[in-house]
């Protein structure tokens, strides 16, 4: 039987938005104590099974572990506050795009270690990415960390800043990019005389089904549309049209996204 993992004695989450509850969802799930953790929100609005107040000084002990979940436009704003709660045994995990460790340690100099981790929103229902990375942290350290997030999905250590800023890029940012794909097939659907509901159900169970089969049967992507295309059948039709753009598309899409964070990133070494 496995060990349920257990959340650091206290834990705070600063700031608690959409990424952060997703998080706290898929802990939840899995069967997480988490009432050594505390949400500190300024608007105060509740975080589903987690205690929430208004100002770090309602947080209660200096934590053993501190998620940073706020936008990241707003560390200049937060950091004279918290930063004087940090001690020598707090680990810092950072969810904040594009702030470098070598920062975030500048801004935290007592803190006992600096992580960044990148989850995505379908660690809400424990089949996410969260790439993870450290300069400083040691193992005894990796290793409750990685058992805190393998119960949200998969959550490798990449080796340096520049894999976990494309891991980033790819799967952080992937869900959007996946969910306007399904949104273009519900509109062609409808386009063509299907109601909403019927193409938005068509769409889902195909996006779905397609990656529960890749998953399944370990099949790369190109072996299961070789599977579905015919040789001059329709799907080959579509895919001589879909395969003169997509690729460079893709390439587009992800080196904005890495752009963007190079340019979060500096603006948070000018900082």
């Amino acid at each position: 039987m496995t060990e349920i993992p257990r959340i650091a004695v206290p834990t705070w989450f600063v700031g608690c938005g959409n990424m952060g509850q997703a998080m706290v969802a898929g802990w939840r799930s899995a069967g997480i104590d988490l009432s050594p953790a505390v949400a500190i929100r300024p608007s105060g609005l509740p975080v589903t099974g987690v205690r929430t107040v208004r100002s770090l000084g309602e947080a209660g002990a200096p934590p053993r572990l501190v998620v940073l979940a706020f936008k990241p436009q707003k560390l200049d704003e937060i950091a004279p506050q918290l930063k004087t709660w940090i001690t020598g045994r707090t680990t810092i995990v950072s969810l904040l795009a594009g702030v470098e460790a070598t920062t975030l340690r500048q801004i935290f100099p007592t803190a006992a270690s600096i992580v960044r981790a990148m989850p995505n929103t379908p660690v809400a229902i424990r089949r996410g990415v969260i790439a993870l990375y450290s300069e400083d942290a040691d193992d005894k350290t990796r290793t409750e960390l990685s058992s805190l997030f393998a119960p949200l999905g998969f959550a490798p250590w990449m080796a340096d800043e520049a894999k976990f800023s494309a891991v980033s890029a790819i799967a952080g940012s992937g869900p959007a990019y996946v969910a306007r794909f399904i949104a273009a097939l519900v509109k062609a659907g409808e386009e063509r005389g299907l109601a909403n509901e019927t193409a938005s159900t068509i769409a889902l169970e195909t996006v779905l089904g397609t990656a529960w089969l890749a998953a399944s049967a370990g099949e790369g992507m190109d072996e299961i549309a070789r599977r579905v295309a015919s040789p001059n059948g329709t799907t080959e039709a579509g895919l001589a049209v879909l395969d003169q753009k997509l690729d460079a598309l893709v390439d587009q899409v992800i080196d904005a996204a890495s752009e963007r964070g190079r340019q979060l990133a500096e603006a948070a070494r000018l900082s």
